[in-house]
């Protein structure tokens, strides 16, 4: 059986930390955005090349593109158990386009980590990047740190962590995710998770809502 999940979200709610434990505890690859972008343009493929082109040109990869890196992605051997993506599909051709790469496939489980606004604002105004290791870090109570407390490097704030910032990324976010949402929503394999819990909670909920879902992928 495989699990071939998206996992949807806001910035801010978490749905790196959620990718990575539900891909563990499957024991499925857990695929990003980023990754895919970074890996396609190091392997220097026909797809990475003419993404690197219109990095490189300052604009966004289209959509076309994207596809085609996931298509090559989840399709290597390791995938063929499954995966979770991260970031992907973020439009609706995208998510047109991912349901024709899984003919063959177990049906797509879709979750999406549901946080209010005011909340995600007041996660990311609070976190930090590591000058010295990279290491993003989140305040749950108080003001944020000003040191990694893994290497010791100096915390600073991302520009798109600043509350104007932060408001427009959601702004646009929400403008091209509800399309998303009400494409996936009336699937049997859709839910929505509470995002505002504690991680572990999260975690917890996202784990029983692909285990409920399971049986309806089995009988698909």
């Amino acid at each position: 059986m495989q699990l071939n999940l998206v996992l949807l979200g806001p910035p801010g709610a978490g749905k790196g930390t959620q990718a990575v434990r539900l891909a563990a505890a499957w024991g499925v690859p857990h695929i990003s955005t980023g990754d895919m972008l970074r890996e396609a343009v190091r392997a220097g493929t026909e797809l990475g090349r003419r993404a690197q082109a219109v990095i490189d040109a300052g604009r966004l990869v289209n959509d076309e593109i994207m596809t085609g890196i996931v298509g090559e992605r989840i399709a290597r051997p390791d995938a063929q158990g499954g995966f979770v993506l991260d970031g992907f599909p973020r439009t609706l051709p995208q998510a047109e386009s991912l349901d024709a790469l899984m003919n063959g496939r177990d049906e797509l489980v879709v979750i999406d980590l549901a946080v209010p606004d005011a909340e995600l604002i007041r996660r990311l105004s609070k976190r930090r990047l590591c000058t010295s290791c990279g290491l993003i870090v989140g305040a749950t109570q108080g003001d944020p740190p000003a040191v990694c407390a893994e290497c010791g490097g100096v915390l600073f704030q991302r520009n798109d962590d600043r509350e104007p910032v932060v408001r427009e990324r959601l702004r646009v976010y929400r403008r091209n995710t509800q399309p998303l949402l009400d494409y996936y929503g009336g699937r049997t394999t859709f839910r929505a998770v509470d995002g505002t819990q504690s991680p572990d909670s999260v975690a917890a909920a996202a784990a029983d809502a692909v285990e409920a879902l399971a049986p309806v992928r089995r009988s698909a």
